[in-house]
């Protein structure tokens, strides 16, 4: 399972463009798409179509080259295979015969805007939603998941969607969120407003609707639970977070004091939101 670049084709790996030469097939969600990434790289490989429609019986044609001793490489049009893009199911079909399926990872639009949101934190602390449902009452109460939850969410849409989806995250008001749009392309954008604002911030340039979104809804701050931390400790994380980076200070005032550390970095969060906004 080979990842590929999501815009920028120097952001392809060198263990991927090594597979991609060696490999008798590449099984890929588009064969046009994926001949021109390959003479991108000077590579031409034969192509086996496998995709959304036909990845079932198309896997059992990938899984008869394995057991005939092949190499078979899949890629889907960007990114990582079988992470909101077909592959899924191929993999589940290698794997139901015994054979073996080997990650070859890539460039990722999540973990792209992650990198720029300043988010920090545990990882725990974050929870992954693809893309939210078509539909309006089902997107609706999805939204309403990522309101009643206090973690940090990541959310995939298309250009067509984006407005709809911005509509229907205003009921989380307040809450933050980054938003990424055409993440390694040539008019890559990057911003974070709050969620009450993300309409109006679409509607300020027509070219804000275009290309593909990644957005980050930021922890609920609000419901995020504090823990009981004693006046001290509040204290040493005070004076920590005047000198020092917030996940530094956050460590060593656990280390000071003993509290949870995940208690401290909530309060920590919170206190630097409370400057912001003053």
């Amino acid at each position: 399972m080979v990842a590929t670049p999501i815009g920028n084709l120097a952001d392809i790996s060198l263990r991927a463009l090594q597979v991609l030469s060696l490999v008798d097939t590449v099984a890929c969600e588009d064969t046009r798409h994926t001949a021109g990434l390959l003479q991108g790289y000077g590579l031409h490989k034969p192509l086996l179509a496998v995709h959304e429609h036909n990845e079932a019986e198309a896997a059992q044609t990938v899984v008869q080259r394995l057991q005939a001793g092949q190499r078979v490489a899949y890629v889907s049009d960007a990114g990582t295979p079988g992470v909101s893009d077909p592959g899924a199911r191929l993999v589940m079909a290698v794997q139901a015969v015994g054979l073996r399926c080997t990650p070859i990872p890539g460039a990722s639009s999540l973990t792209a805007l992650l990198s720029v949101a300043g988010l920090g934190g545990p990882a725990g602390q974050l929870v992954f939603s693809g893309f939210l449902s078509p539909k309006s009452a089902e997107r609706q109460r999805e939204v309403q998941t990522i309101a009643d939850d206090a973690r940090a969410c990541l959310i995939l849409e298309a250009p067509h969607r984006i407005e709809a989806l911005a509509q229907a995250l205003q009921s989380l008001a307040d809450r933050r969120i980054t938003v990424g749009r055409e993440l390694t392309k040539q008019f890559e954008e990057v911003a974070e407003v709050t969620c009450s604002e993300l309409p109006a911030w679409l509607e300020a340039d027509s070219h804000r609707t275009r290309g593909e979104f990644v957005l980050l809804v930021h922890p609920n701050l609000a419901s995020a639970p504090k823990g009981a931390l004693s006046a001290s400790a509040l204290r040493t994380l005070g004076l920590l977070m005047a000198e020092l980076p917030l996940n530094r200070a956050v460590r060593l005032c656990a280390d000071i004091t003993g509290e949870p550390r995940n208690a401290l970095y909530d309060a920590a969060l919170a206190q630097r939101q409370r400057e912001a906004g003053s």
